[in-house]
């Protein structure tokens, strides 16, 4: 029960997380923002390592196969081959596990 005493703290952070990660993103166009870019990834990855610390961990998804305790199916499109029906094409937005517990599920595209 303690392990999992700070997870509405967490939850509320994870949006945190997600503009993080745009604005990462939003970097890769301009080398003269390569500075700033490398600020922006060190908070990134400062913030998630204390979060990691605490026992939070981002659950993998793309290339796996679709698991309903992980992954919530937000749109199915066509498999570029045979291995890849019933698999993880493409992430929406990352979940999360804290302490072996998902506080988030994973939004995916699955192939069909």
């Amino acid at each position: 029960m303690s392990k999992n005493a700070s997870e509405d703290i967490i939850t509320n952070l994870l949006p945190v997380i997600d503009d993080f990660e745009r604005a990462i993103k939003s970097f890769d166009d301009s080398e003269e923002l390569k500075p700033m870019k490398e600020g922006v990834v060190l908070i990134y990855s400062k913030l998630m390592n204390i979060l990691g610390s605490k026992g939070l961990e981002a659950i993998e998804s793309i290339g796996k196969e679709f698991n309903t305790d992980f992954h919530e199916a937000i749109t199915q499109a066509p498999a570029p081959s045979e291995d890849m029906k019933n698999k993880i094409m493409d992430e929406i937005q990352k979940g999360y596990q804290l302490n072996g517990k998902v506080i988030r599920f994973a939004k995916v595209v699955i192939g069909n």
